[in-house]
This record gives C-alpha cells, structure tokens and sequence, in this order.
C-alpha cells in the first residue's frame, strides 16, 4: 500500500549531515502502546492499535521519511508467554523482526510497575543482542532506546521516579518520555530514534509509508473495525483474510470497465455460536464495519470498492500448523 504521508516534511535531519536509515524494531509487552506510538510517529494509522492483548499479529512497517532519514518502524506483536500455536508463531515474528533490525525501541508504560513480562524481554534482548564486559555490565551490540509510555497518567514526582526506576532497570542507550494520545515528546522520540539510526540510504519512495500488500492492509482494518465495533464481545479467536480484489470487467472480454472493485474478505471464527456475534443482529455489525471503511478501503484499493464479507468456521485455528500456515500465520 502506498499512501502519502503529509506530516512527513518535518524539518529533522541527521546532525551530521549525512543520510541515516535502518529498522528499528518497536518490543514490549502485549498492550503497551506500540501500535499507538507507531501510527503517531508516522502520522497515519499504519497498525491496529486497541486496548486488546495481542492485537498486533503481523510485523506491520511503518516507513517514516524525513529530510535526512528515513526510519522504518517494525510493529512487532507483544512479547509473551504462549498458550497456542498461534502465541509460538506470533513470538517467531519478534525474533524475525529482531534479526534484522538496526535499533530497538523497548516501550514500558509509565503507569505500570516494571514486571516479569518486562523481565523476560530484557533478557531475550540480552541474550541477542547484548555482551556483558569485563566490569559485568552489558554492552548493546545495538542501541536500545527506552520509550516510557503513558506519561499522561503521571504527575511530575511520579514521572520522575519511574525514569530513575527505569534507568536502574538496564543500561539503556537512551531514554525517551512521551504520549503518544496527548502529541506530548513526539518530536523528541523521532529525533532521538533518528540520532542512533546507522548511515545509510533512502530505502523507500518517499511517499511510501508502509510495505503492506493492499489485502494485508485491508485484512488489517477490517480486523480493527471489528475490534471497535464488538469490544468485549468480539472472539479472540477472529482472523481475517482477503480473498481477493476483483476489477470490474466483462465476463466475455475480460475488458475492464468503470465500476466498483469487490473485495472479497472471509472472516475466521472457531466456533458455530461465535458467528452470530460478529454478523450481529439483522447483519449490523457487517453493516457497520463496511460503513466506517468505506474511504480507507477506497483509498488503498484506488477506486471505489465494495467489501464482501463472509463468516467461516475453522475449528481450533489457533492450534492447527495447517490452518494457521492458510491463514497467513
């Protein structure tokens, strides 16, 4: 998907002069605010971003470009410890993200106590990327940035405490305060992020700010829009995929003609009863979901479009290597 990013032209370039590039990965626990910041930094919704565990499924890249750097954000699923397949598979995309990245940025919230989840990350972190030195510390063998989220939800005293709780946790590259709801530090995440990118050159058409297929992107919102519409209500076990974008053309001449596209989506539940939940009463919640992402499906289909949404069942698709490999896991 492409799409122009207007909050692109911000001004900030490498110190130095010279051009910076690289991949930095984007860790933390499940819920942490990862999709948030990313689509924050990048100006754009790039990544799903929901009060929900575990939302974030896929390596999403969000591609930021500025006038002396252009930054690819890697949003990684949570790290945690997993209770399926799928929680397996969803740590191996952190370890694919993780090996080719050029910096980490570690979100912590700033309104949470620094727990075992945090713990174990560290030490993964670690054991990739780090080496301790002849006086025991750890030296990164890449920059790790500590993002402390949620600062919005902290009074002066308190922030300052958790950045001291923060520094003694590990020996940071930097650490960077900020809200990504409140547009608080923004500018300092990206110049700091920037500062400890490599030399290296532009890697991405300037107006490009993710690297999704348009049916992964499509996938993606539509997951999303269910998300907001349903809640609590909405299955954990919903998967969503794009069939296919149909061009209008003549069934005889394979000729295409002005028309709608028809975007066909089928969405995955484990159970019969689950189904009802998503279509809702007299179809609502389809009805919903096809209203809201009218114009953002448009806009990356690059014509007008119509979703045409299906509820299936794949039992157990979160435990099953065959259904999960079809489903794109």
């Amino acid at each position: 998907m492409t799409e122009t990013n207007t909050t692109q032209t911000t001004g900030d370039t490498a110190e130095d002069g010279e051009y910076r590039s690289g991949f930095v990965a984007v860790v933390g626990r499940p819920n942490v605010g990862k999709s948030t910041l990313i689509n924050a930094l990048i100006g754009t919704q790039v990544a799903i971003a929901s009060s929900r565990p575990e939302t974030t499924r896929k390596a999403i890249r969000g591609v930021l470009t500025l006038d002396g750097a252009q930054m690819v954000l890697v949003d990684t699923p949570g790290i945690h410890r997993p209770r399926t397949l799928l929680g397996q598979r969803l740590n191996d995309i952190v370890d694919d993200s993780l090996a080719e990245c050029d910096e980490i940025a570690f979100l912590l919230p700033a309104d949470q106590e620094i727990g075992p989840g945090d713990k174990r990350i560290l030490s993964r972190l670690r054991s990739q990327f780090a080496a301790k030195s002849d006086s025991g510390e750890f030296v990164w063998k890449v920059p790790l940035i500590a993002i402390v989220t949620k600062i919005d939800e902290l009074d002066r005293t308190q922030l300052i405490n958790k950045l001291i709780a923060i520094n003694e946790f590990a020996n940071f590259t930097d650490i960077v305060p900020v809200s990504a709801l409140k547009d608080d530090n923004l500018a300092e995440v990206t110049k700091v992020l920037v500062e400890h990118l490599p030399e290296g050159p532009q890697m991405y058409p300037a107006e490009q700010i993710t690297e999704e297929r348009p049916e992964d992107a499509i996938a993606e919102l539509v997951r999303g829009a269910f998300l907001e519409e349903l809640h609590d209500e909405l299955p954990h076990s919903l998967a969503v995929v794009v069939d296919s974008i149909e061009q209008p053309e003549d069934n005889e001449t394979g000729e295409r003609y002005a028309g709608k596209a028809r975007v066909l989506v089928s969405i995955y539940v484990e159970r019969d009863s689950q189904k009802p939940i998503i279509i809702g009463h007299k179809a609502e919640h389809l009805v919903h979901v096809k209203k809201r992402l009218r114009t953002a499906v448009n806009r990356i289909v690059g014509q007008k479009a119509q979703l045409d949404m299906h509820v299936k069942v794949a039992k157990n698709w979160q435990s099953d290597p065959k259904k999960l490999d079809r489903l794109g896991f």
